[in-house]
Order: structure tokens, then sequence, then C-alpha cells
């Protein structure tokens, strides 16, 4: 869980339903004097970005809203983070769920992946023009993305003119500190013209709680073939390139890994790759 939803899961301390107006900028009101209610946070803008309406559940609608705050004790760093609420007008939610399917809603109005995400840096390999368009947001150090990418990426690997693959690096610094000078590492390479980066990356022998670069750097060159420093991970095309992931990212509500797009549409199983033609 980030770092944004523990503050705000603290100050909604709320039911399930509270009253509040289904209009987007009482939505703001509402959400804004509520977070504000957290003595740890300076100052916090909340907007609305989009409105999704739910047909099969009248009067209902979606509100992907896009939160920026300001905690007291850091006061110029700001956290951002996209979440999603409901309501009728009357009533507001987090969670909405459809008995009669079991289905979460939250699900089913996620963002989907747009043409102009698909870009040249993060195409790993494959034809820009292939049948299939692939996303994968990893962490190079989380158990179950070493369990599924590395097999995933040579399974599609075997057909470029079927798949194209785009890698967008997704750090959970929190869980594995390592990952972040791991995935900068990365980025510096592949900025290098290094070839077969990412498969190469989920060979890194490191431990997931180790944050001293040197360290990491060394394991990650000798997995590698590399000669990457300290200095060029801080480069300004490095930090670019994990900015615009990050931002990506952010923007789909990714919020866990491995996530995988196919054709622009979120895959939980992670399997349907498989079945397409």
């Amino acid at each position: 869980m980030s770092l944004m939803l523990k503050l705000l899961s603290t100050t909604l301390l709320l039911s399930s339903f509270v009253y509040a107006s289904s209009h987007a900028d009482k939505v703001e009101d509402f959400l804004d004097d509520k977070f504000m209610e957290n003595p740890r946070i300076k100052s916090i803008d909340v907007t609305v970005s989009d409105v999704v309406e739910l047909p099969k559940f009248k009067g209902w609608s979606a509100y992907i809203v896009d939160v920026e705050a300001y905690l007291k004790s850091q006061p110029k760093k700001a956290l951002k983070q996209r979440m999603i609420w409901f309501s009728d007008g009357n009533l507001i939610t987090k969670e909405l769920t459809d008995m009669q399917t079991g289905e979460n809603l939250t699900d089913l109005v996620k963002p989907s992946f747009k043409d102009e995400y698909y870009t040249k840096e993060n195409l790993i390999f494959g034809n820009p023009d292939a049948k299939h368009k692939v996303v994968i947001f990893s962490d190079p150090l989380c158990p179950f993305c070493r369990a599924f990418v590395p097999g995933a990426l040579k399974d599609m690997k075997k057909d470029p003119k079927k798949f194209s693959v785009y890698y967008f690096h997704f750090p959970l610094e929190r869980l594995h500190p390592a990952s972040v000078t791991l995935v900068k590492a990365a980025a510096a390479a592949e900025l290098q013209g290094h070839k077969d980066v990412v498969e190469k990356l989920y060979k890194v022998k490191i431990n997931p709680q180790e944050k001293d670069v040197k360290k990491i750097l060394k394991a990650f060159n000798r997995a590698v073939g590399t000669n990457i420093t300290p200095k060029e991970i801080e480069s300004a095309a490095v930090k670019k390139q994990m900015k615009h992931d990050l931002d990506i990212a952010n923007i789909l509500m990714v919020n866990g890994t491995p996530t995988l797009y196919l054709d622009g549409k979120i895959d939980k199983t992670k399997k349907k790759y498989k079945k397409v033609k």
C-alpha cells in the first residue's frame, strides 16, 4: 500500500457509505475536506479527471480522482495518486461490487492503455505493427514477476510479427529497495544501446533489501554484461525515462506487479496472450 493511500485510509475512517453529491465539483469538495482532516497533511488538491457512467446501476457513476498532497514533514515533495470513487448523488464509496457476478466495479472503469502510451523507448522486442500489443509493468525483484515475466517474454519473443512487447519499469521501493537502483541501471543500459537488458535483469542476484548502490550495480553489471556507474544511473535521460514509466503507471492506476495489458485491456489472468491468434 502506498504512503498516499495509507494517509487517505487513515483519514477516511467512515462506514461503507457516506452522504455526498454526485456532481464532480461536489465530490472534489467532499474528498478535499475529508482528506484534510488528517493532521499530517499540509495541503491537498483533489481533481475529478473523468466520470464514467454505470448503465447497469441506475444513478451510479464512477469518478476517477487525481490527488496531490503535501505533508507537513515534507512540504516540498508532492505525493500523487489516482483513485476511483463511486457515487449515486446521495452516497459515496470507495468500493462497489456487483452482487450478481461478484465483480469489483473498480476493474471495469480503470483507464485503458491508450495508443500514445506505446513508445519506442518501452518497446523491448517485436514489430510495432504486430497483430497484438502486450504491455508489462514489472519489478525485477518481485517474486511473482520473477516467476512470470521471463517465461512470458520467452514465449512472445518467438513470434515478433504476432507480438510487440512494451515493458515499463515499476519498482516497488517499499518492498524491494534494491529494485530502484536496478531499474535505473537497466534504463541506463538500454539508453546506451545494450540488447536484451530486461531479460537479463531477471537474472541479477541481489538481496531485495540491499541499499548499497555499488553492490547493486556490481550484481547488475555481472548479470547484464555492462559497466554502468552510479553517475550514469542519475543522468537526466534515465530520470526522464523513469518518470515516464511511473507517470503512465499512475495514470493507469497500476498498483501491483506484474500487471499485463493485452491490446489495451488489462488482463488479470495474464494468460490471454497464449490464446490469441
